[in-house]
């Protein structure tokens, strides 16, 4: 099946094409980010309108893009729902759907924009890898900048021990035995995985203490302030689990003993096929600092992801120390936009010139503090 067979078409209503929406996500390679639940999460809590861009022949759809519309001064962008908090975006193809040669492509690219007409100014799918898992994205030649961000991935090689052999295994054994030392030394630890809706969410809003703790101060912003992001997510823990793929499950390395009850360290992973995705993580370092207990943690939930036979262990986007010395793997990933009117062709121009100066920013570690002191002050998400 080829693109230039697709009948384009946008979905305001998405009952009629749920079922056909839970088939798409279930495919390996489809981000979960594109997943129905996390989507409708996303929306409700922002309380925006969630459309789809869906390509079908007959009743079978074999392309479909969940959009959400943003409106800003200049106009409306039609982005994938999720935005900053989305760390892998693919779209849903079937994988019947054959990669399209440059005159499928031209003509999927018009009918495209002919669908979102009157909808939104400008079409933008960011933070798209353009080969992921071995297969290259569809899509690939839509790309029209390199996102500022890279992501940072481990795979999971059936042992522990095989495993750390990519990442310097004889460091990371020792490194282990130490902080488990020292905390048995203060009383001992329990590697929570919660199970009970209300744990979860006790967790997350610790989560959202700690890391609004630890980002002041360092003089940062805290982008999981807003009470929106914050309902997103607690919507996802409440997202139902399908077989071993979970929205949003809540890990943490809680103390025993002289500190019982103290939580030391929390992450949010999420989980679809082999694929392990963390969201998100904070530490409190007030007790057992010398321990690094948000290390600890991620080697306790590696070491589980691989015993619940999952294949890859994803750190996210954002480059950081501590990712690339768990992580074998970095993913390039790309900004892919679409002008759908004149406000777009601008809008398009300004993403472009933005991005481009934030990548120069990243990549100059003293104007990178100088733009994260700027953000603290003036309140900036991103």
């Amino acid at each position: 099946m080829h693109f230039d067979e697709l009948d384009i078409a946008v979905a305001r209503d998405i009952s009629p094409i749920e079922d056909e929406w839970r088939r798409l996500e279930r495919r390996e390679w489809n981000s979960l980010n594109q997943g129905l639940d996390w989507c409708r999460a996303w929306t409700a809590a922002q309380q925006s309108e969630l459309l789809a861009v869906t390509g079908s022949i007959g009743a079978r759809i074999l392309f479909l893009l969940p959009l959400e519309i943003v409106a800003g001064r200049f106009g409306r962008i039609a982005r994938v729902p999720g935005g900053r908090f989305n760390n892998l975006n693919t779209g849903l193809f079937d994988d019947a759907l054959a990669a399209p040669d440059a005159n499928a492509l031209q003509k999927f690219k018009t009918d495209l924009e002919r669908s979102l007409r009157g909808v939104g100014d400008l079409l933008v799918i960011d933070q798209v890898p353009l080969a992921w898992k071995g297969i290259t994205h569809p899509l690939s030649d839509l790309a029209s900048i390199e996102n500022q961000n890279h992501s940072f991935q481990l795979p999971l090689l059936g042992t522990m021990e095989a495993t750390l052999a990519q990442v310097n295994a004889k460091a990371r054994r020792k490194k282990y035995r130490v902080q488990v030392r020292r905390l048995e030394a203060i009383g001992g630890f329990d590697y929570v995985v919660a199970d009970k809706v209300e744990e979860q969410h006790a967790l997350l809003d610790r989560f959202f203490a700690q890391k609004g703790e630890r980002l002041k101060a360092f003089g940062l912003p805290d982008v999981f302030a807003a009470i929106p992001t914050r309902d997103f997510l607690h919507r996802l823990l409440d997202a139902p689990q399908r077989g071993q793929d979970i929205p949003l499950s809540m890990h943490a390395i809680r103390l025993k003993g002289e500190h019982g009850g103290h939580i030391a360290a929390v992450t949010g992973l999420s989980r679809k096929g082999g694929h392990v995705l963390c969201q998100f993580g904070s530490i409190d370092d007030s007790v057992g600092a010398d321990a690094s207990p948000g290390e600890l943690l991620f080697w306790l939930a590696i070491e589980r992801s691989i015993k619940e036979g999952a294949t890859l262990f994803d750190f996210g986007i954002g480059d950081q120390p501590y990712k690339r010395s768990w992580c074998s793997q970095e993913t390039v990933q790309h900004d892919m936009l679409l002008p759908i009117s004149a406000k777009g062709s601008a809008l398009a121009y300004l993403h472009l010139a933005k991005t481009g100066i934030k990548t120069a920013i990243k990549r100059n570690h003293r104007l990178y503090a100088m733009a994260q002191r700027w953000r603290s002050r003036h309140g900036e998400q991103d």
